[in-house]
């Protein structure tokens, strides 16, 4: 038998070990990873102890990946009951047959970026670290629609209008979001199908942060007079992504007529337009792994780039380090 017809042969018994109830909700996550999981690939599913992962947890534990699948619970000590969610999802997978790292993270309280951007930064860090092939993350369309509006309201551009992709790469990892079409309403309804328990985090009734604001308050007004806001939120990620999708292909262009090894000929990068040239810094600087600046800062920065004279070396620090123009080049310099 070849190769690849094994490989199809194990991702459609991967599809038919559901479980017997034929849930549609199982089906759909089950074809997920179907389509995407590897024979010998291992998939971790990151797990809150919240009402969303735990189901994630509970349906692909029933997919017949015994060995192939493990479980991480970040605790980011923000809570008086971190220790006691901890200890609940590891009663959990040890019903469910499945082994837990739990990972314990600092997360700085007085972040210049704040606090929700701060735990994810951590928890993202923790990720990174897995010694797996993929992470299944539980998030769903209402976390869907709260990012498009978190991150409109924030002035972003086209990716972060584009909010969380159903797959993405992060390190070593690829990141699975197999609950992103789905509904909190049906993921609650699996749970009581299966006499789910699960934990509830304070903070989520705490309007002071954005999310929160958004979810109690902001969308439920905004159903009132548009009551498929979240559904239409959710496929404007989808446009926004295919846009978004599209600047890193001209992007990818303009580095490949413009590089000259990890620098980049500033006699081509002063053939773009204005927002060519910004796009593709944006680009770059994502490759790199680097935070991006404010959108006035690369306005500047790529403004003193297109007219400055021979003499003059624009630069722009940033967190991870440097963007400096000499000698007829725009370097990017790593801070040690």
């Amino acid at each position: 038998m070849s190769k690849c017809h094994c490989e199809r042969s194990k991702a459609i018994q991967l599809h038919t070990v559901l479980n017997q109830n034929g849930s549609d909700l199982a089906d759909r996550v089950g074809a997920f990873a179907a389509a995407r999981l590897g024979p010998s690939e291992h998939l971790c599913v990151a797990l809150s102890g919240g009402c969303d992962s735990v189901v994630l947890a509970h349906i692909l534990s029933r997919l017949g990946l015994a060995g192939r699948l493990s479980a991480i619970h970040v605790e980011h000590g923000l809570s008086p009951h971190a220790d006691a969610w901890a200890a609940f999802c590891a009663d959990y997978c040890g019903a469910l047959g499945i082994p837990l790292r739990i990972r314990h993270v600092e997360v700085a309280r007085d972040a210049a970026f704040g606090l929700e951007a701060a735990a994810r930064h951590a928890r993202y860090a923790a990720f990174a670290e897995l010694p797996a092939d993929c992470l299944a993350l539980a998030q769903h369309r209402g976390d869907q629609a709260e990012t498009v509006l978190l991150n409109l309201l924030r002035g972003t551009g086209a990716l972060g209008a584009a909010a969380m992709r159903p797959e993405r790469q992060h390190g070593h990892l690829r990141l699975w979001r197999p609950l992103l079409d789905e509904t909190r309403g049906a993921i609650e309804a699996y749970a009581r199908h299966y006499d789910l328990q699960w934990i509830t985090d304070e903070s989520n009734a705490d309007t002071a942060l954005s999310r929160n604001f958004l979810r109690h308050q902001a969308l439920p007004l905004l159903r009132q007079r548009f009551p498929a806001a979240e559904p239409a939120l959710a496929r404007a990620a989808g446009h926004f992504a295919e846009a978004a999708d599209l600047l890193d292909e001209l992007a990818a262009l303009d580095w490949a007529a413009a590089a000259d090894g990890e620098t980049a000929r500033l006699a081509a990068l002063r053939l773009l337009s204005p927002g060519r040239l910004r796009n593709l810094l944006r680009f770059r600087l994502r490759r790199l792994g680097w935070r991006l600046p404010n959108a006035a800062r690369l306005d500047e920065f790529a403004r003193q780039l297109a007219s400055a004279g021979p003499d003059r070396h624009p630069e722009l620090r940033l967190g991870e380090g440097r963007m400096r123009a000499a000698r007829g080049r725009l370097h990017w310099l790593s801070e040690p």
